[in-house]
């Protein structure tokens, strides 16, 4: 997601840096991955799993608010690299035998299930710091074995690797291999998005994806930081593009862009000072399961709490809710 611990407030754009990326990386991720992505299967409806951040908020017990509010599933956040090409939560926190490895049995234990995200806006990425696809995979590798996650999900944001044309294909070639060695693990990219739809180096990733033929399961966009005025029908519109891009990348019918399709929101107070309310998120929630759409998520349990007027915190919405509101609509999904 856009925001994490050390980003609460809306950060200044920074020029792209476009590098080519084609060759022989291109020609050997077109062998890794095999058919175009166009041809895989539809993406199996993944359960409502808002963000957790363990590192950042006062993060809630997982299983306590699994049981107070239905939800079964969470996105953990964020495996980022701990120097080199070595996987760690938050660049720091290891990658098993802490609080982690712990939340994640407890989960499981639960009878709830678990996606790991990699990635962000900001800390020290894997995607930049190994040096070739079958690393970045090797990498990823690491991660899937200690935890058994059902979906891994790569927050491609920034200058380092969404902009970054070397580096975000380096991602979409590795995630061919993961996809290739973890058939049933589904694999998600959440980028950034207009209202219009992903814009720019984003929606560069979808017609690159379709290039290389990387079998991506779902493509999530951030529907926040718009800076418009009304969220749900900026929400909507961003999703059509989406489906739209989709479309013209792999050939797909509305259904079948849909269906490779997600939504990723930010409750309450937004980076840029939009508001989403429990109301519109329900909206939201509705719209995107009449659509089919197959992933919903939103940044993060750990603001899933009341606090109007506080603004853009770790901890609270900044808006007036009930305890664990957006965790619940999330549930639904």
């Amino acid at each position: 997601m856009k925001t994490n611990p050390r980003r609460l407030a809306l950060l200044s754009a920074v020029t792209a840096i476009v590098l080519a990326a084609g060759g022989m990386a291109g020609a050997v991720a077109m062998e890794v991955a095999g058919p175009r992505a166009d041809t895989q299967a539809e993406a199996a409806k993944m359960p409502g799993a808002p963000y957790l951040y363990l590192g950042w908020g006062d993060p809630q017990s997982a299983t306590s608010v699994m049981s107070e509010t239905g939800v079964s599933a969470f996105t953990m956040a964020f495996m980022l690299s701990s120097g080199g090409c070595t996987p760690a939560w938050d660049g720091q926190r290891p990658l098993t035998g802490g609080t982690d490895q712990q939340t994640i049995d407890a989960i499981k234990a639960a009878g709830g299930q678990v996606q790991i995200s990699f990635g962000g806006w900001s800390g020290n990425k894997l995607g930049p710091n190994c040096s070739s696809p079958e690393a970045f995979a090797g990498a990823v590798q690491q991660v899937i074995d200690a935890h058994g996650p059902d979906v891994v999900d790569f927050d491609i944001e920034n200058t380092d690797e969404l902009e970054d044309f070397a580096v975000q294909d380096r991602i979409l070639q590795g995630i061919a291999i993961v996809k290739q060695n973890n058939p049933d693990v589904q694999a998600v990219v959440t980028i950034p998005t207009s209202i219009s739809g992903p814009a720019g180096a984003g929606a560069r990733l979808i017609t690159r994806a379709a290039e290389l033929g990387t079998p991506i399961d779902n493509y999530t966009i951030m529907t926040f930081d718009f800076g418009g005025s009304d969220m749900v029908a900026d929400s909507i519109s961003a999703a059509q593009g989406l489906r739209d891009q989709l479309k013209s990348a792999h050939g797909w019918s509305d259904a079948e862009a849909y269906a490779h399709s997600g939504i990723s929101g930010m409750n309450g107070v937004s980076d840029v000072g939009e508001t989403t309310t429990p109301a519109q998120w329900t909206q939201i929630r509705d719209w995107a399961s009449a659509q089919g759409l197959t992933r919903f998520a939103y940044w993060a349990v750990n603001r899933d709490r009341a606090c109007p007027g506080g603004g853009v915190v770790s901890n609270c919405s900044g808006i007036d809710q009930a305890n664990l509101e957006f965790t619940r609509i999330t549930a639904g999904f």
